[in-house]
């Protein structure tokens, strides 16, 4: 067996899950043109819970017939939360946030630290529907970068702000100069940040040694580092958000 992540989109709503998902493909094929002419375009995505461990005892390195073997020991120092931008054009990750939290004030300073690193260019957000992802916070901060100045509303009652999909819909207005294109509900194997962060799973977390938050901190910067300095590459991206046919 293997697990597998079924949308609650493509049983109760296919139509939505296949408008979603189209677009979501349409917006990897136009990346690379769209970056030629100073867009931005970035898979977003954060990942949470990552646990600093420190083994008890040094781990043992490989030798002739022998594997390399981990303390099974170790002593928790808390945990952190990363908040990573995949530019798809690129396959460089860009303007990554690690800290404590990510609530909706957290994702909205994200964007707006990832904006600033090119102020004038536009910007499209791939992410999930994550309540986060379409708080009034991000609203009104969107507004500020779009120089969009009427009225937004109240917060569950009227206007922009009165609800989620409310929100959702002036976020992904394709008019804005900062705009989000949404997967489907559960539906993360279309985010491609999420193929990134199981390189760093693999590469930097699973076998890792963190003697503090601030050590795991540094560590997974360095590795950023790393991966933009000699891995990075676009992802090859054949799914074209059409259902399978046999």
């Amino acid at each position: 067996m293997r697990y597998w992540l079924n949308s609650p989109d493509k049983r109760s709503n296919p139509e939505e899950f296949d408008k979603r998902s189209r677009a979501v493909c349409e917006t990897y094929a136009a990346a690379p043109e769209l970056h030629r002419r100073g867009t931005h375009t970035v898979s977003t995505d954060e990942k949470t819970g990552m646990q600093a461990l420190e083994r008890a005892a040094a781990t043992l390195p490989m030798k002739p017939g022998l594997i390399e073997r981990q303390e099974v020991d170790y002593v928790r120092h808390g945990t952190q939360a990363l908040t990573a931008n995949f530019e798809v054009a690129t396959g460089k990750v860009i303007c990554p946030t690690i800290g404590q939290t990510r609530n909706e004030q957290d994702f909205a300073g994200h964007v707006g630290r990832t904006v600033a690193s090119d102020p004038q260019a536009p910007w499209v957000f791939v992410v999930d529907q994550l309540n986060t992802h379409q708080s009034a916070t991000l609203v009104q901060l969107v507004a500020t970068l779009c120089g969009i100045t009427g009225c937004l509303g109240v917060k569950g009652k009227s206007g922009i702000l009165e609800s989620m999909a409310s929100r959702r819909a002036f976020l992904e207005d394709p008019t804005h100069r900062v705009r989000f294109v949404y997967t489907p509900r559960h539906a993360s194997w279309l985010n491609q940040v999420e193929i990134w962060f199981s390189i760093l799973a693999r590469r930097a977390l699973k076998r890792g040694n963190f003697t503090s938050t601030a050590d795991l901190r540094e560590k997974i910067l360095a590795f950023i580092q790393y991966f933009n300095d000699t891995m990075a590459k676009a992802f090859k991206w054949t799914y074209k958000g059409k259902p399978l046919t046999v």
